[in-house]
């Protein structure tokens, strides 16, 4: 569930989203379990000592990623987002459009004239054109209708649900429609 931001009143009608942190508890029990082996092995045999590091390390390695600096704030003025590979605040006019597509990755077209930002990492799943990827909702714990809300609330027509509909969604929207006529 999104909340909106009620830090010191700068940023009141912000979303913040948060990330997904399901890899936790797996790492952990990877990082617990290749230290007992390790603890049990001693001078036991190589192999079983290769395979707890391996797990160690793994594990260690998931449990770094999983706490890693990540935010990822939308508001009226634009977004801020901290990852791995992406830090800044952007503004919605530096985009000349928003698209989410069906991988759940929302990507961005930078704008015509203004400064180089981040490179090109997508492309837009409407016409191709090269984007920057924003977000990836896989590794946030708000629904891509959330954020989809949020998104059309503030970055307005540079948004862009690119997202395939559900099968049988054409259909029940025909039969909304002659319900009404």
């Amino acid at each position: 569930m999104m909340h909106p931001d009620t830090g010191d009143g700068d940023g009141g009608n912000d979303v913040e989203l948060h990330r997904n942190r399901g890899v936790l508890p797996l790492a952990l029990v990877c990082v617990a379990g290749g230290v007992m082996v390790l603890a049990v092995a001693g001078d036991g045999p190589v192999l079983r000592m290769l395979v707890a590091l391996g797990i160690v390390l793994i594990g260690v390695k998931v449990l770094v990623g999983a706490l890693r600096p990540y935010r990822c704030v939308l508001g009226p003025d634009g977004l801020e987002v901290r990852r791995p590979g992406l830090r800044g605040t952007y503004r919605w006019e530096q985009f000349a459009a928003l698209a989410l597509d069906d991988a759940g990755r929302l990507v961005g077209v930078p704008g015509a004239g203004l400064p180089p930002g981040p490179p090109a990492t997508a492309r837009h799943p409407r016409d191709g054109r090269p984007a920057v990827e924003l977000l990836d909702l896989r590794q946030v714990r708000e629904s891509p209708d959330e954020v989809t809300a949020a998104l059309t609330r503030y970055a307005g027509d540079r948004f862009t649900d690119a997202r395939t509909p559900p099968a049988g969604a054409d259909e029940e929207i025909d039969t909304d429609r002659e319900a009404t006529a």
